[in-house]
């Protein structure tokens, strides 16, 4: 039987596995979106161990506005990606420091 630490110990681990992502690459822009999404996928894990302990739905419904809005982030970002490599050539955070006016 699955209990509630045990969702909660798997949502601590890919949030630490996200956090990890975010600290030791902070070159690739593909890699920080990835690591985002898995921080957000980490506390959804952690909302859907509490309904199920609650007996309540109210977390799974919450689950599905929070993937909506992740979807939303995800396919925004992806394409402000490729509009940075066609006109800087690079998606490299280092080299996009500066902004044009």
């Amino acid at each position: 039987m699955i209990s509630l630490g045990h969702y909660l110990a798997l949502g601590a681990v890919l949030f630490c596995i996200s956090v990890l992502g975010i600290v030791m690459n902070r070159r690739n822009v593909i890699i920080l979106l990835m690591a985002i999404e898995l921080m957000l996928l980490s506390v959804n894990i952690n909302f859907i161990g509490f309904s199920r302990y609650l007996g309540d739905v109210g977390g799974q419904v919450f689950v599905f506005f929070i993937l909506t809005v992740a979807a939303a982030e995800a396919a925004i970002g992806l394409a402000i990606l490729v509009t940075l490599f066609r006109n800087r050539g690079t998606i490299n955070v280092g080299e996009l420091d500066s902004m044009k006016g």
